[in-house]
């Protein structure tokens, strides 16, 4: 893409976000957001995992339970209000163009719960004694959080558009 075309495509993705958000819809986030916060979780669950290994248990699991609170964090505010997402608008969207397209928040929202599920699982078998529990389930939620960051694919996000399909959950206003 040239740069005229660059810059037409944000306008005009500027412009259909700017109506979108007078005719009162949801405007979406930034899909970098999200692939961000993964990596940025990615590296938080592989140090549970390094501290799980090495004997340090108790600070796994007091790592587990931080990752845990941004997980719930993101679950009830939203992926918009999430905290690596504050980071990402900070720190990383200032130096990159406008995205190309906004994301639906509601399935980056859906897997924050699915991550929230996980290392809460973790978190309570952890200070319930079965200690094994803490690095494995920091090892699942590091494979989705990896193949997020890495490969831009949300597993919590498909689960989500599989339970749409199947009419489990309700279709998000904003999604097509």
């Amino acid at each position: 893409m040239t740069q005229p075309e660059s810059a037409a495509t944000a306008s005009a993705a500027a412009a259909a976000a700017a109506a979108a958000a007078a005719a009162g819809k949801r405007t979406g986030i930034d899909p970098r957001g999200p692939r961000f916060g993964a990596a940025v979780t990615a590296v938080v669950l592989l140090a549970v995992i390094f501290l799980a290994l090495v004997g340090a248990s108790d600070a796994a699991l007091a790592l587990l339970a931080v990752q845990t609170a941004v997980f719930a964090w993101g679950t009830i505010a939203g992926a918009a209000r999430h905290p690596y997402g504050w980071l990402y608008k900070a720190l990383v969207r200032p130096r990159l163009g406008p995205p190309a397209e906004l994301e639906d928040p509601a399935p980056p929202t859906f897997a924050q719960g699915v991550g929230l599920l996980v290392a809460l699982t973790g978190v309570l078998l952890g200070l319930a004694g079965v200690i094994v529990a803490v690095p494995l389930a920091a090892a699942a939620a590091f494979v989705a959080a990896f193949l997020n960051a890495a490969f831009d694919y949300c597993l919590g996000c498909q689960l989500y558009l599989l339970l749409v399909r199947a009419g489990v959950l309700g279709r998000s206003p904003a999604a097509p």
